[in-house]
């Protein structure tokens, strides 16, 4: 990814709704060349889509959990593929350490929490669980650092 195209990425990654021509007037380019850029980096993967960040709790999500899983008999991924068509699943991370899997999900309340686990708990090959709460959040940065 050329110099150019790194810039196009920062100025959409601190704003993804400003005009190409409001980029290209601070990039000191045409709209046509951030344009182009942009197209290249949606073509080759580079961005994925584009999104509103929002508040989980103004949406009635207000309990974050981080949940590692330990997987039995080879079954991780159709384990967590299993567990990844939950909305409340937020992210899915095979990871090593003592735990085969990490999932980050989002519940309404301590009750929601309390059935995705049993759910988790029920599958065949999840042989245990373990669950923080998370009680403040630092930091949550959603961005790729470019």
């Amino acid at each position: 990814m050329g110099d150019l195209e790194l810039k196009v990425i920062r100025a959409l990654n601190q704003d993804s709704r400003r005009s190409f021509r409001e980029i290209a007037k601070e990039l000191g380019t045409s709209a046509s060349v951030v344009i182009k850029k942009v197209k290249k980096s949606e073509e080759s993967g580079a961005i994925k889509g584009y999104i509103p960040i929002l508040d989980p709790a103004d949406f009635g999500y207000a309990l974050l959990a981080v949940i590692g899983l330990r997987i039995s008999h080879g079954q991780l991924i159709e384990t967590q593929r299993k567990i990844a068509r939950d909305p409340r699943a937020l992210a899915i991370y095979d990871v090593t350490g003592e735990w085969d899997s990490i999932v980050i999900a989002q519940f309404k309340n301590r009750q929601d929490l309390n059935r995705f686990i049993k759910a988790v708990m029920s599958q065949k090959y999840v042989e245990r669980t373990m669950t923080h709460v998370v009680l403040n959040v630092v930091k949550d940065e959603r961005r790729v650092i470019v």
